[in-house]
């Protein structure tokens, strides 16, 4: 049973956010149109987003062959493509495999309005796209609505576990729950309130997952620890990530982390209050060079390249991949620039390992 600081901190994260989520409702009732944000790379700028129309036609685009010399790719995003989180490890992953398979790639960023999305993601369909990716599992209704209508172009999405059994549908998840419970032992060791700020923004996917994996790794070292997430029901409302860091900070948390492009917000205190950071998603260092002591990173290139190869060989869908810290689609990035502890740094090769070769158990 937790002591009394941990119910003083349930009762007080709940009536800030509640507030907070209440003030930021009327702000993002119109849909934002795709961003023409800088990429990270010049190799997969963000496009213009097609002309979207609910009324578009289903389109028998060429099926891909080994053959083509060129394989068009569209990724549709529900942030930034420059985010530091979820949509830039899919840009970053490819653009490292532009050159491999000559693609050419059109980008449609903060598409954070399921309908607006899907009326991009159709009109991506009827344009001869051979891939498109559709990038948050909020577009899964889409995705099985869609590709039936489109059997000749190949579909992704994630993070899911299902193909909805449809033939050119592939689906991608991460078990981010083992990054998660390696930083979270990491996190356990360098508390010294032992307290520990976990903030997520829906209770779902691999945000979840993570989160969770976090607390198990933290308990798994110090059974007493106080780790009680608080989702602010946003994956975009900084205010909101930022307010839940500065809650949990008042309330003694010494060591922070979050999970979903908002955790600008709550890096920002970290760095404020000089408090150490886990990050996951992508690395954000950048963000407090002093503060981030490691970044759980995806790296989707392993898993696209997969998909790529099976669409040049005619094979459009119906599996299903999942990135580990075994198969390196998911990776524990130190940064050089936090002063880690030996112990603590040995600890999470361990873990690290363990888990790799199945020694070690995450919870699910």
């Amino acid at each position: 049973m937790h002591r009394h600081p941990d119910r003083k901190l349930a009762l007080i994260l709940p009536a800030v956010l509640v507030a907070l989520v209440a003030a930021s409702c009327g702000g993002s009732s119109t849909p934002a149109p795709a961003s023409t944000a800088p990429s990270p790379s010049a190799a997969a700028a963000p496009s213009t987003a097609p002309s979207p129309s609910a009324a578009a036609a289903p389109s028998t685009a060429p099926s891909p062959s080994p053959a083509a010399t060129t394989i068009k790719v569209a990724l549709v995003a529900p942030s930034a493509v420059n985010d530091l989180a979820f949509t830039q490890s899919m840009v970053e992953a490819l653009n490292s495999l532009k050159g491999k398979y000559n693609l050419e790639i059109a980008v449609s960023d903060n598409q954070f309005v399921v309908a607006t999305a899907a009326n991009v993601i159709q009109t991506y369909a009827t344009q001869g796209f051979n891939l498109i990716i559709a990038h948050g599992s909020q577009y899964g209704s889409t995705i099985q609505q869609l590709a039936p209508k489109f059997p000749n172009v190949s579909f992704a999405w994630g993070t899911a576990g299902s193909t909805y059994d449809l033939p050119n549908v592939f689906a991608y998840q991460v078990n981010s729950n083992e990054g998660g419970y390696v930083q979270g032992a990491m996190a356990a060791m360098l508390s010294k309130s032992k307290v520990l700020g976990v903030i997520g923004p829906i209770a779902v996917g691999d945000a979840k997952l993570y989160v969770d994996g976090f607390c198990a790794g933290a308990k798994s070292v110090a059974s007493s620890i106080s780790c009680i997430p608080v989702y602010t029901g946003s994956f975009s409302d900084v205010s909101l990530m930022s307010a839940a860091a500065t809650t949990f900070v008042a309330n003694k948390a010494d060591v922070l982390t979050g999970t979903a492009q908002a955790v600008v917000g709550a890096i920002g205190v970290a760095k404020t209050n000089n408090l150490p950071w886990f990050g996951t998603q992508w690395t954000q260092v950048s963000l407090a060079q002093s503060n981030v002591v490691s970044s759980q990173v995806y790296d989707w290139s392993p898993i696209v390249g997969e998909i790529l190869t099976d669409i040049q060989g005619g094979k459009l869908g119906g599996t299903t991949f999942t990135a580990t810290l075994a198969n390196g689609g998911a990776k524990i990035d130190f940064n050089p620039g936090f002063n880690l502890p030996a112990e603590v740094k040995a600890k999470a090769d361990s873990l690290i390992k363990g888990i790799t070769d199945g020694s070690v158990k995450v919870p699910q």
